[in-house]
């Protein structure tokens, strides 16, 4: 999974105390280590009945923690991930996939006024168009890294999480399949991002983010509203930088207003406005102006430059 949302969430979520909870690191028994899972649900007000359908089967998945435990170091440089995510193949199966949800990705786009480039990007990424959502039980995946222990507070909290979408009835048990880390659906929200921001395009009070194409696309647009994506300005635009510039003003969180980078030197677009803050983004040799605020939007889904500039790369190409 190239996403790395998770690992970073780990890192900033603010801790969150559960009386019983007991990890394999401090020597838990798995039974009982479900059971006081369940006795938190309960005192949550997820219905018994919920919790007997979400636990049937589940056991401790060796595998998930396997994972978990031997993700690489993200050593990719800029050329060899362009490379790799940015292909004709994965271009390709986006114009096809634009193509067929065209009208539905249109009526979407105009009611969150965010742009379809950013949303078929996002989806192309996260799980290659729906391809590629994860084979993962998510109950089962959350529960082993939360007995696990290494990051148990964040699993937890994910866990109840999952648990209320199970008991709001949005989607059955047994279809509730993502990544090993609990990534959910052809956006890979986790369940958290499903909480907040997942919607029900067509009013039918379910939100799946499995198999409903309104729902998908909806929510994607949704979150990228709400983090303060706008139709009104570009992402990222390619740089021809002059020689002279000062490669220490770079940076994502270095950002200025455009009328400042034209007399630092940067070619910036007359179209936009001078006041529109922008950062110079430069991977690799090459160089991008990364508009603020839909950048920091795409960020917050996944916090990478080579994502947010992947997702900007693969839109364009998919819809222009």
């Amino acid at each position: 999974m190239l996403n790395r949302r998770t690992l970073v969430a780990a890192l900033l979520v603010a801790p969150v105390a559960y009386p019983s909870q007991a990890g394999a690191a401090n020597g838990g028994d798995w039974d009982k280590f479900i059971a006081g899972v369940k006795a938190d649900a309960r005192k949550l007000g997820i219905r018994q009945t919920t919790l007997d359908r979400a636990f049937a089967g589940v056991k401790m998945n060796q595998r998930v923690i396997d994972l978990d435990r031997r993700q690489p170091e993200f050593t990719l440089t800029w050329a060899q991930y362009r490379d790799r995510i940015v292909s004709a193949e994965r271009i390709s199966r986006g114009r096809e996939a634009y193509r067929k949800h065209r009208p539905l990705m249109d009526a979407v786009c105009a009611k969150y006024r965010v742009p379809a480039a950013p949303i078929l990007g996002i989806w192309g990424l996260e799980s290659d168009y729906g391809r590629a959502t994860g084979g993962f039980n998510v109950i089962e995946a959350l529960a082993t890294l939360t007995w696990e222990g290494r990051r148990a507070t964040f699993f937890r909290s994910e866990l109840m999480d999952a648990l209320k979408i199970l008991d709001a009835g949005d989607i059955a048990p047994e279809r509730m399949i993502g990544s090993y880390a609990g990534a959910m659906g052809q956006g890979q929200f986790m369940p958290d991002s499903f909480l907040k921001f997942a919607v029900s395009w067509d009013g039918h009070g379910k939100r799946d983010l499995w198999s409903n194409y309104g729902d998908i696309f909806a929510s994607i647009a949704n979150y990228l509203a709400k983090s303060g994506y706008t139709d009104a300005l570009p992402l990222s635009l390619a740089l021809q930088l002059p020689a002279e510039f000062d490669a220490t003003i770079a940076g994502h969180a270095n950002r200025r207003p455009l009328a400042e980078w034209a007399r630092l030197g940067v070619p910036v677009p007359s179209h936009l406005p001078a006041t529109t803050l922008a950062a110079v983004i430069l991977p690799g040799g090459e160089a991008f102006l990364a508009i603020h605020p839909n950048y920091l939007a795409i960020r917050r889904y996944n916090p990478s430059d080579f994502y947010a500039l992947s997702v900007n790369l693969i839109g364009n190409a998919v819809t222009g």
